[in-house]
């Protein structure tokens, strides 16, 4: 296979996953089989250029956040992200620091993209009958920042699944929690991938032998693929429920630990 359609291909897993609530790390593991092995800067390349992506279709909104920051409700809600951010961010940061963050095996991605996909179908039915309103509380604010950790410190959780599960757990309606986790993704990914990125130079792995070319041509099909995703996302969630998404988990989940759980030695 050539490595650009290689590179192009996982640019659109990483595209189609990441913000979808079906964990992105558990698919980038299942192409991992098939493509030739990436290096971690590409890795955090690919999730930059899928968080452009939101930045893209938000851009407006971000716009508005930022030109109208002294209004009350732009403030709040603005304030309200950066909270949630540092929650995350100071997480995880302590989480890194005391060795709590997991590492991406197929086994435990599995079963926390399985348990995921269980999680959404109890949510969704928990909330068949409860009536959602559509304002981000502090209460929400905070509890989505800790959604976000866990998901860092368990891959597989999928950090736009959790997020947004959490909000809807909380009482916000579809489209204003599928909002609000891509707003907070923007920080999140864009300083995880830059704390990564130091982290991988600081230690001389992954540097030198990146192909700058490769890595933009993987970086630009997970910015088109992702940008297609978040706007077709944000139209599905105004009429429908994840329920499909928590039985693709279930799957996948299932599909996983059969091909890799280590068997009799």
């Amino acid at each position: 296979m050539p490595d650009w359609f290689a590179v192009i291909l996982f640019g659109i897993v990483e595209g189609l996953t990441e913000f979808l609530p079906v964990s992105s790390t558990g698919h980038l593991l299942l192409a991992q089989q098939w493509l030739p092995e990436q290096t971690p800067l590409f890795t955090i390349g690919i999730q930059c250029g899928a968080m452009l992506a939101v930045l893209m279709v938000f851009w407006k909104r971000v716009g508005d956040l930022a030109t109208h920051w002294r209004e009350p409700a732009s403030r709040d809600y603005s304030t309200k992200l950066a909270a949630a951010f540092a929650v995350t961010a100071i997480g995880g940061v302590a989480a890194d620091k005391l060795g709590f963050e997991l590492k991406e095996d197929p086994v435990p991605v599995a079963l926390a993209t399985l348990i995921g996909g269980v999680l959404i179908l109890l949510i969704e039915r928990w909330l068949h009958r409860r009536s959602p309103v559509s304002e981000v509380t502090w209460t929400v604010a905070v509890c989505v920042g800790v959604a976000q950790l866990v998901a860092g410190i368990f891959p597989g959780t999928s950090r736009s699944g959790a997020s947004i599960l959490t909000a809807l757990a909380l009482g916000v309606r579809r489209p204003a929690a599928t909002e609000f986790s891509f707003l907070l993704g923007i920080p999140t990914i864009f300083s995880a991938a830059a704390y990564k990125l130091f982290a991988v130079l600081q230690s001389g792995h992954g540097g030198g032998s990146v192909h700058w070319g490769m890595l933009c041509l993987g970086t630009a099909a997970a910015a088109v693929s992702a940008f297609a995703v978040v706007k077709w996302l944000m139209h599905f969630v105004q009429n429908h429920t994840f329920t499909v998404f928590g039985w693709y988990r279930i799957v996948l989940g299932a599909v996983i630990l059969v091909w890799r759980w280590p068997g009799p030695r």
